[in-house]
């Protein structure tokens, strides 16, 4: 169950790390209206053979979309984020092991699973500030994550590796400046938000070097300079990607607006901007943008009732519909199969 003080705290870790280090953390918040079933007219729905993983109070679940839940992967934790492998058969996921009411101060393990449940290995030890893992797309299905600098706030970008153990995991970004993981890249490269300390804040495609001093290129698109951009994932094709924006410079959490677009990795440009969900920019918590069905379709998660809830968004014929089935959870973090974010 999400508590008051638990949506607090998380909008709290986002304002801080955010003012920080004018960059992106992960959290939550909750607002307090009624979401129809129907977000906008359409009666189309996902594929039935479409499955997402996603966090629902907790636990994380394995499921074709639309369909009440069965089985979780994990119980008896609370555990966050998961993505699916490019190969299918893995969810990279991170474990809260102690609570904070300051969520900077939670500390978190990244683990693998099987996505039958078995597997199960963690990849860091629990006495760091882990967060958003996903997979690298070149082939050697590496989990990368997002880990806390605690001597300036800001986050350093980890790599680990599928058997790895605690201890193993490196870090591909110098600890002296901010950058944030979103997605990656089936040349190598990867999708990241950074404060860089000689080309300033925006987005870039690092390039991964052993010895800690990445390249980074620089990403062109109009709403770079009018906002931040948060939760963006690449879609398979590699042509297009999702992503929630919030405009100016001040964080805060309900009332993003999301988005797609083109992506062009040659040109290194997002263009060709069309709002999904929230143009109104309404005081809710919208967020998590994520590719099912190829890139025919985007999942989201909505929390305007206290209660996250699911939605698919289908780029056919601009309908969205709600596809968690269940109004008394609490729905989060949708992912789609064998799609990295």
């Amino acid at each position: 169950m999400t508590t008051r003080s638990d949506a607090l705290c998380r909008r709290e870790f986002l304002a801080r790390a955010t003012q920080t280090t004018v960059a992106v953390a992960a959290s939550a918040a909750t607002g307090a209206a009624f979401a129809p079933l129907l977000a906008r007219a359409g009666e189309a729905s996902p594929s039935p053979a479409s499955r997402i993983s996603y966090y629902c109070n907790g636990e994380i679940h394995v499921n074709e979309v639309g369909k009440p839940e069965g089985k979780p992967v994990t119980t008896g934790h609370w555990d966050f984020k998961p993505s699916w492998s490019k190969t299918g058969d893995m969810l990279v996921c991170f474990r809260r092991l102690q609570d904070d009411p300051d969520v900077l101060k939670w500390k978190t393990a990244v683990f693998i699973i099987n996505v039958d449940g078995n597997g199960f290995h963690e990849l860091s030890d629990g006495t760091h500030t882990d967060f958003n893992p996903t997979w690298t797309r070149d082939g050697k299905n590496s989990p990368i994550w997002n880990r806390k600098n605690p001597a300036t706030g800001g986050f350093i970008v980890m790599q680990g590796k599928v058997g790895g153990k605690p201890g193993e995991e490196v870090t591909l970004t110098d600890g002296s400046y901010h950058a944030w993981a979103h997605s990656a890249l089936a040349d190598g490269r990867v999708f990241v938000s950074s404060l860089h300390p000689a080309l300033g804040w925006g987005l870039f495609l690092m390039t991964r070097k052993e010895d800690g001093k990445p390249d980074f290129e620089r990403i062109q698109c109009e709403l770079v300079p009018k906002g931040q951009f948060h939760r963006l994932s690449v879609s398979p094709s590699e042509k297009k990607v999702c992503f929630e924006f919030l405009p100016g410079a001040q964080f805060k959490e309900p009332g993003h607006t999301l988005y797609i677009a083109d992506f062009d990795v040659q040109q290194r440009a997002i263009t060709n901007l069309k709002v999904i969900a929230n143009e109104e920019g309404n005081q809710f918590w919208y967020a998590y943008p994520r590719w099912i069905n190829g890139e025919s379709a985007v999942v989201y998660h909505l929390n305007n009732t206290g209660k996250g809830q699911l939605y698919v968004y289908q780029l056919e014929d601009g309908s969205t519909r709600r596809v968690s089935t269940s109004a008394n959870a609490d729905y989060r973090y949708p992912h789609g199969e064998a799609a990295p974010c």
